[in-house]
């Protein structure tokens, strides 16, 4: 079966005056539909750069980025945020929400971008905001709401446009225990119940138990590559190295 997306011997330097700065070595990485990858590995160790690059926000130094057969790298800006736009869902650490705009208005913008009318986009979001369990918060603005609940929003942003694949960058990174639980959990039923398929990225061995599949990166190297296939109440996290 071909992957979802194939990241082929992707590599990225970025150079300063004539130093160079190897930050990912000729990674490869096949995603399936479905999949829940995390990626783990110290600061500094290519993570978010991975992530960059996957959903097109940054351009490998060579390498391939394949999708249902098409390659992203070197499409031009206007041809690459149209792709992102129809395949690509964000979850960051930073909540990102207009704060200005209630939570229903948050979640619907990325649908002003399709040609969908009004009566369309109101199923749509109100549908993302029940999955997240804000149903009842749609009017409320990002200062009414608690981190938790702002994440919440953010979840039922990046998939009210039902995209091929979610990139999560630290999405538990600044919320509470309870919050956090409450996140994973979604990510649970977006990925076990809704088949939505998630990259990743958390320094939290906790939240990395929530994943089908942990790799490990170092030094801009893909260093483990094992697949997790116990069950999620039985997972017992074991690290290669000190990712603190």
């Amino acid at each position: 079966m071909e992957p979802l997306l194939d990241i082929i011997q992707i590599s990225k330097i970025y150079l300063n005056g004539e130093i160079e700065t190897h930050v990912l070595e000729e990674v490869n990485l096949k995603v399936n539909s479905g999949d829940f990858i995390t990626l783990m590995g110290p600061s500094g160790s290519g993570k978010s750069t991975l992530l960059n690059i996957i959903s097109g926000l940054d351009s490998p130094t060579s390498g391939a980025v394949i999708m249902n057969s098409m390659n992203i790298v070197g499409l031009r800006e206007p041809e690459l945020s149209a792709w992102r736009h129809e395949n690509i869902g964000f979850i960051f650490q930073q909540y990102h929400l207009i704060p200005i705009l209630t939570a229903y208005e948050n979640v619907e913008l990325p649908l002003l971008l399709f040609d969908t009318s009004r009566s369309e986009r109101r199923i749509l979001v109100e549908a993302a905001l029940a999955i997240v369990g804000l149903d009842n918060r749609m009017t409320y603005y990002p200062r009414q709401l608690s981190g938790g609940q702002q994440q919440r929003v953010c979840i039922a942003r990046a998939v009210v446009t039902d995209p091929l694949i979610i990139i999560a960058d630290e999405p538990t990174g600044n919320l509470d225990y309870g919050s956090t639980e409450e996140v994973l959990e979604l990510f649970d039923t977006l990925n076990g119940d809704l088949g939505k398929t998630i990259i990743m990225v958390t320094h939290d061995p906790h939240a990395s138990q929530h994943a089908k599949t942990v790799k490990f990166l170092e030094k801009g190297l893909l260093i483990d590559d094992k697949q997790i296939n116990i069950p999620r109440e039985d997972r017992v996290y074991s690290s290669p190295g000190n990712f603190g």
